[in-house]
């Protein structure tokens, strides 16, 4: 049995002490939105997963990801110069308007804040400014007239689209908003020639995004980690660390060294607690139809180490990984259970496959 020092268990009472103090505060109440997003982030990292936030607190998950966000836009305040009352003000309140500059670059969100201020604008808007801000950000130098000023971003993307509408109702309410974001005297004069200047310019249509969706099970696949291939020691298999899969799309992250292979979702893969995978030959196995010999990916959950008599199992023999199936309980202990062993998909023969005719057929 490991012993545990008595440092790494002092060090373990001190983060448990600070967790379960954040979530006093965070279900009285305590403190300001800032420091909210702050603490969930800190319980997250130190594996309290937003459901159990959730319970504990009264945050939804939804919530506590627009905290976290927007409280790490305010740090980018604090660090680039906005002004003091954007600071004051957004220190109070409307996380949900930080949460929208998230997607400028650190540098663009303090300027981005004191114009939204400035403007008092609300969350529909502030989406509009950001996207004007963050495609003018794509610029390696401001367009002629323009300033990098996030108001002359703002008033350069109104300058666009009015020069694209000939609707003159539309067109007027677009130059009256780019007079009123214009920051610099030159983009000011940009946007006062529409008033003389009707010519349209039509614009080319975006073309349409490639979204596809995951509709089954099976196409959202398992990564599961490598352990080698055969002859492998049960300590290979034991120093394979359990990976966490997190997110819609069962994203893995891990640190190191470390080999990885995808595999389709069945049902048997995405129920496995603790799965690798071990590289060896199909010959190993019994095989009393004489079938061909090739390489197969031998996937065992390590989590399930309890001995049933319809079941291979991974053991150690002599100071090497086998397979083996057991007719009664055995004594030596188990390393984990095979759930699958994966054969490659079939090619057709080269030779074959390079008359397309003979495909056809």
């Amino acid at each position: 049995m490991t012993e545990v020092s008595p440092n790494a268990q002092n060090s373990d009472n001190v983060a448990n002490d600070m967790a379960q103090e954040l979530l006093v505060k965070l279900r009285q109440k305590q403190g300001n939105w800032v420091e909210w997003g702050v603490a969930i982030a800190y319980l997250q990292k130190a594996n309290y997963n937003p459901q159990e936030i959730f319970e504990a607190t009264g945050f939804e998950p939804i919530q506590q990801n627009q905290l976290i966000v927007g409280s790490q836009v305010y740090s980018s305040l604090e660090k680039f110069g906005a002004s003091e009352d954007t600071r004051a003000y957004y220190g109070m309140r409307a996380s949900d308007i930080l949460y929208e500059l998230r997607l400028l670059a650190q540098e663009d969100r303090a300027a981005a804040a004191d114009l939204i201020f400035l403007h008092k604008l609300d969350v529909d808007e502030v989406r509009d400014i950001a996207k004007a801000i963050k495609d003018f950000s794509r610029f390696s130098s401001p367009p002629e007239g323009f300033t990098a000023h996030p108001g002359d971003a703002v008033a350069y993307q109104v300058w666009k689209l009015a020069r694209q509408n000939s609707d003159l109702q539309q067109r007027s309410r677009l130059i009256a908003k780019g007079l009123r974001f214009a920051h610099s005297p030159a983009a000011r004069k940009q946007i006062e020639q529409l008033l003389i200047d009707f010519t349209n310019i039509a614009s080319k249509p975006a073309p349409i995004l490639p979204f596809f969706r995951l509709e089954s099970d099976e196409d959202l696949p398992r990564l599961v980690p490598v352990v080698g291939e055969l002859p492998l020691s049960p300590q290979d298999l034991k120093a394979v660390p359990i990976i966490t899969e997190t997110g819609p799309f069962r994203i893995v992250k891990f640190t190191g060294e470390q080999a990885w292979v995808s595999l389709p979702g069945w049902y048997v893969l995405r129920s496995a607690e603790d799965p690798v995978v071990i590289i060896a030959s199909s010959d190993i196995f019994p095989n009393p139809t004489h079938i061909k010999i090739e390489p197969v990916l031998v996937v065992i959950d390590r989590a399930q180490r309890e001995w049933d008599a319809s079941s291979y199992f991974a053991v150690d023999n002599a100071g090497e990984i086998d397979f083996q199936w057991f007719e009664t309980a055995p004594e030596n202990p188990l390393l984990g259970k095979v759930i699958v062993i994966l054969r490659p998909k079939k090619v057709l023969d080269e030779e074959f496959t390079k008359d397309a005719w003979q495909i056809d057929e």
